[in-house]
């Protein structure tokens, strides 16, 4: 994977998501689902943070939150803020 920039919540707001889905294979698309729904439970419960490796139209990024919750297309998190689930590549527990 590409080197990813690491940035704070509060900028996901300013970012352009294309529509495209990052992950080919359908595996990967079933565990990223599992992983969010983990993340969505330990964060809910403990306020666990997560890191979130995504793409948006310029490139690789990284941010380290607690998701609040899960729409059909996007991830939730606070502030209302909104990752398109399709440009998750990873979710990471730290």
């Amino acid at each position: 994977m590409k080197t990813a920039q690491t940035i704070e919540k509060e900028e996901i707001e300013q970012l352009k998501f294309p529509d495209t889905e990052v992950l080919l294979q359908h595996n990967e698309r079933v565990n990223r689902n599992k992983s969010l729904e983990k993340a969505l439970a330990l964060g809910n419960l403990e306020k666990v943070k997560v890191k979130i490796a995504f793409e948006d139209a310029e490139g690789l990024k990284v941010v380290h939150t607690t998701i609040w919750g899960i729409t059909e297309k996007n991830i939730l998190l606070k502030g209302n803020r909104r990752i398109p689930m399709n440009r998750i590549h990873s979710i990471d527990f730290v």
